[in-house]
């Protein structure tokens, strides 16, 4: 899985002009399946993402995870993290996984990401949306989870 994570002080996603997930402070993140992608690759990506040191403590240091500030964690699909612009000058989304796989990855991923964390907001599979954020710092990070 391919994602990109953004701390955020706020994020919202809307559909059709309105908003149907929105956070305070904690992290944006946007998800793409891959073909090997599987429930474990899922898994374990928000087992990472939860744990992961990237919000201050009280030194100003990126030492503490979402789970110990208690911030939300709002998940979007994004299939155009697979793009491949290697060739031509319009890109190849071939990376990403087929759309039934995709979203029962996505919704997978959602379903283990609320079992794990009290405050998870999601977008909506396939949909247009309109993602609003505030990024905090700005830390943005990129993951492969293989």
């Amino acid at each position: 899985m391919i994602a990109v994570l953004q701390r955020v002080r706020e994020a919202r996603v809307e559909v059709g002009g309105e908003v149907i997930g929105a956070i305070g402070p904690g992290l944006l993140m946007l998800i793409c399946a891959e073909p090997a992608d599987t429930v474990a690759t899922a898994e374990k990506l928000i087992a990472k993402v939860l744990k992961l040191r990237i919000f201050s403590d009280a030194a100003g240091k990126m030492n503490r995870s979402l789970q110990d500030v208690g911030g939300g964690l709002l998940i979007v699909s994004q299939f155009t993290l697979a793009a491949d612009v290697s060739a031509g000058n319009r890109p190849s989304f071939t990376g990403a996984a087929p759309a039934e796989a995709g979203r029962r990855l996505y919704e997978h991923t959602l379903a283990f990401a609320r079992q794990q964390h009290p405050v998870v907001a999601s977008g909506e599979f396939g949909a247009d949306m309109q993602v609003h954020l505030v990024n905090d710092g700005p830390v943005t990070i990129p993951m492969r989870m293989a």
